[in-house]
């Protein structure tokens, strides 16, 4: 989200010298930070991708992979989630598409928050999108520009699409970010925001994609591994062999080594074949390897299914760790032709135009305001909120 990395935002991301440096002895459970230095990381990465030369060994191994997630983060078959009753308010018509202001209970007494971008004049059944986003120093993602321009352009393109906020950012203030099961949280949250996009008339269940950076990169492939309705994925400077996450938001439960196994962002990512995927990487960060580490195995798992050509990436070695202007122009490629949307819509001389995108500011994009205060029933506070998690 941001070009560089600030000892603020190295803190606020939950990454310290120790973190990058070494692992954490006081959790043995955990994969943290830069747990691995990258050579070993790749050789542990072609290692084991030697272990599963079919389809159905890998399909073995990526079963194992995904209940480890589940158990991890201790996450059950079937979440007991509030019923679906969103608040919306403050829709506003922009050139092409809506901004509405949007909430709704995930577990009971926890509100996700976000705002839902919808094209003008829909017909038919239209793609959706969901699109988490990143960490940042002002404990803002989906107000920040390069969400906006991201919601706005693929609603533009004909997608419906909603952003919505991490714990603790935005209006999701009932809480702290940082806490040890957020990654659960988190992860429910997801889940009850598909549901709520899919409950929108006009909606294709066939084509459905997640897309986010960084810690919202982290969400995307989470998500994508658990959630067979995600159709496309595109986790965004994130998806490495070495670096497991810095937050509790990523790596605060074990869910990179149980009792049977021990596994990799990377091989999580491959979770998503043969659905299509798109990494979008950088030479600023730890994705700086992908093009000849995390990428050549995706297309090894991707092999397996005759399905190759499903999975890409996108490097810009010059760049850094965000969500710019040619990141999401890569993103925009790729979801629409998987997506079957209109990218033309949005072309001006052969290039990605964003400039018909209007630009709101944050309180504009409050969901709880002194006129839609947030509901009553909402639980407030670090304990509380965690224990509607253990529920």
């Amino acid at each position: 989200m941001l070009r560089s990395f600030t000892p603020a935002l190295l803190l606020c991301l939950g990454i310290t010298s120790a973190t990058l440096a070494q692992p954490n002895p006081a959790r043995p459970d955990l994969r943290q930070g830069a747990y691995f230095a990258e050579p070993e990381a790749a050789r542990r990465l072609a290692d084991t991708a030697r272990t599963y030369t079919s389809r159905a060994a890998w399909e073995k191994r990526a079963e194992l992979i995904r209940q480890g997630i589940r158990d991890g983060m201790e996450l059950p078959q079937k979440p007991q989630f509030a019923p679906l009753k969103p608040i919306r308010h403050g829709k506003r018509q922009m050139a092409g598409y809506t901004v509405e202001n949007v909430a709704f209970e995930s577990v009971p007494g926890y509100f996700v928050t976000g705002n839902l971008y919808v094209p003008t004049n829909l017909k038919g059944n239209h793609p959706v999108v969901l699109c988490p986003h990143g960490h940042s120093g002002s404990l803002e993602g989906r107000t920040l520009e390069t969400a906006q321009q991201r919601c706005a352009t693929l609603a533009r393109m004909g997608a419906i699409v909603f952003a919505y906020d991490m714990a603790g950012y935005g209006d999701a203030k009932q809480c702290e970010h940082k806490l040890p099961k957020t990654l659960k949280l988190q992860t429910l949250n997801s889940i009850r925001a598909l549901d709520f996009l899919l409950s929108l008339p006009n909606t294709d269940r066939k084509r459905v994609a997640v897309t986010g950076e960084s810690g919202g990169g982290t969400q995307t492939f989470l998500l994508t591994a658990l959630d067979p309705r995600v159709t496309v994925s595109v986790p965004v400077v994130m998806v490495s062999a070495h670096f497991f996450g810095g937050c509790a938001c990523e790596s605060g439960m074990p869910i990179h080594k149980r009792p049977t196994h021990e596994t990799t962002n990377a091989e999580i990512a491959a979770l998503a074949a043969p659905r299509p995927m798109l990494l979008v990487s950088d030479g600023k960060d730890w994705t700086r390897n992908t093009p000849t580490v995390e990428f050549p195995y995706m297309q090894g798992v991707y092999r397996l299914y005759g399905a190759e050509g499903n999975v890409a990436n996108v490097h810009l070695p010059d760049e850094g760790h965000d969500y710019g202007p040619s990141k999401r122009a890569a993103a925009y490629r790729f979801l629409a032709k998987h997506l079957n949307l209109n990218l033309d819509r949005v072309l001006k001389n052969g290039e990605v135009d964003e400039s018909p995108n209007q630009m709101l500011d944050r309180e504009a994009l409050r969901v709880f305001t002194a006129e839609h205060p947030r509901p009553a029933q909402a639980v407030v506070g670090n304990e509380a909120v965690m224990s509607l998690v253990d529920r």
